[in-house]
């Protein structure tokens, strides 16, 4: 979830018991140096990322394409 752009800290959070700095600190030990760099390089100040910057007509954690059924 958290590699996810569109999935909100929040709902991590809610989900999994886990904040912000957790989720950080648990991507730091599970991906390369490189990836993990790039990865926050990318989730910086992402409006998809934060719930407090996303639009409030947006009401779900991903994209409406991609879980097809």
């Amino acid at each position: 979830m958290a590699w996810e752009d569109r999935t909100p800290f929040e709902a991590i959070e809610t989900l999994f018991g886990l904040g912000e700095p957790d989720v950080i600190e648990v991507m730091r030990h599970q991906l390369k140096p490189a990836s993990f760099r790039l990865w926050r390089k990318r989730v910086t100040g992402r409006t998809t990322k934060h719930q407090a910057l996303r639009s409030p007509d947006v009401l779900r954690g991903y994209c409406p394409t991609q879980y097809k059924r």
